[in-house]
């Protein structure tokens, strides 16, 4: 399925705010992958679909993560909108026609990260982060940080992830952490 028809199918299923946020990570996304030069067409194609299943109710996200054999944990179970990834990449594949593994796997990760993360993955993890309706303490320097160096404002992604939701008394998925130290291990081995 080609990308203005991709387009076309999520203005009609996604509530306007959110269609809203999924342009602003495709303008970001292609922008990230310009600066780092990856590839614009898989970054505009995972920026477009990785909230394909944001709107879907815990209830739906768990059967459809049951349904199609998604590898489910206790923080997935207690917090199934982390599941909006994985089962958005489900989507992608069945809905609309997406088989690169590269982009399945930037949609499943978008949220949580994961280690050994591809340009890919971390380019659409950031550009979720930073696209420009995004409003919050820190964003301004995360920007900044994502024209800078990519891995390094992954880092800074994903500590204020994790600081976020420890401040809410939340969950953080295992992967969300695993994410944060390989990346900073990698760096350490750099030095």
């Amino acid at each position: 399925m080609k990308d203005s028809e991709i387009q076309k199918a999520l203005k009609q299923k996604l509530k306007p705010k959110r269609y809203k946020h999924t342009i602003g990570v495709v303008d970001s996304a292609i922008r990230l992958a310009r600066h780092y030069g990856s590839d614009e067409k898989r970054a505009k194609t995972a920026a477009l679909l990785h909230d394909c299943a944001k709107n879907m109710d815990d209830k739906r996200l768990l059967d459809m993560a049951r349904v199609h054999k998604l590898p489910l944990d206790d923080v997935l179970i207690a917090e199934p909108q982390l599941l909006h990834g994985p089962v958005g990449a489900v989507i992608a594949k069945t809905e609309f026609g997406i088989d690169d593994p590269m982009i399945l796997d930037a949609i499943t990760y978008h949220t949580t990260g994961r280690t050994k993360m591809s340009t890919l993955d971390k380019i659409i993890y950031l550009a979720d982060y930073i696209e420009p309706n995004r409003d919050f303490p820190g964003v301004d320097a995360l920007r900044k940080k994502s024209e800078k160096n990519l891995e390094d404002a992954c880092i800074m992604g994903l500590t204020h992830t994790i600081s976020f939701v420890l401040s809410t008394d939340g969950l953080v998925h295992p992967l969300t952490v695993e994410a944060r130290n390989d990346l900073l291990l990698k760096k350490r081995r750099k030095r």
